[in-house]
């Protein structure tokens, strides 16, 4: 069993059926098989937010909202929180160094503190994995 850290990107297309993604279903299948994620703090409202978008949207219902946040409530996901210095301090330089949003640079932050590979589907996030050495799934 291992460890790694998880973004939003990765659940969202378990709910949205026309984002289909091979990285997607390898950590729905490390999740059956025993693994384990940590995610930044911020991490459900940011999935909630997408889903809320979603449904404003029509490509989602009240219902599969529900029921997408039981499963997912449900999965071995552990949330970390960062103390404001390190936001303000080493993620503030990810963000820039990397031209990240705060909330790419935290995922970056998290997989690099804890030596833990990445899973995400954000491009700009994959290449910074690339640049600081942090593994992807």
């Amino acid at each position: 069993m291992s460890r790694f850290v998880i973004d939003a990107s990765i659940v969202l297309t378990w709910c949205f059926p026309d984002e289909n993604a091979p990285v997607a279903h390898k950590v729905a299948l490390m999740f059956r098989q025993g693994d384990t994620a940590i995610a930044p703090a911020f991490w459900p409202h940011e999935v909630l937010n997408a889903l809320l978008v979603g449904e404003k949207r029509k490509r989602i219902s009240p219902p599969q909202i529900d029921a997408f946040l039981a499963d997912l409530n449900a999965l071995p996901v552990e949330l970390h929180h960062f103390p404001a210095e390190n936001v303000f301090g080493r993620i503030q330089e990810l963000s820039r160094e990397h031209a990240l949003t705060a909330y790419d640079a935290a995922y970056l932050d998290l997989a690099q503190v804890n030596g833990l590979k990445l899973a995400t589907l954000d491009e700009d996030l994959q290449e910074a994995c690339e640049r600081c050495g942090v593994a992807l799934i």
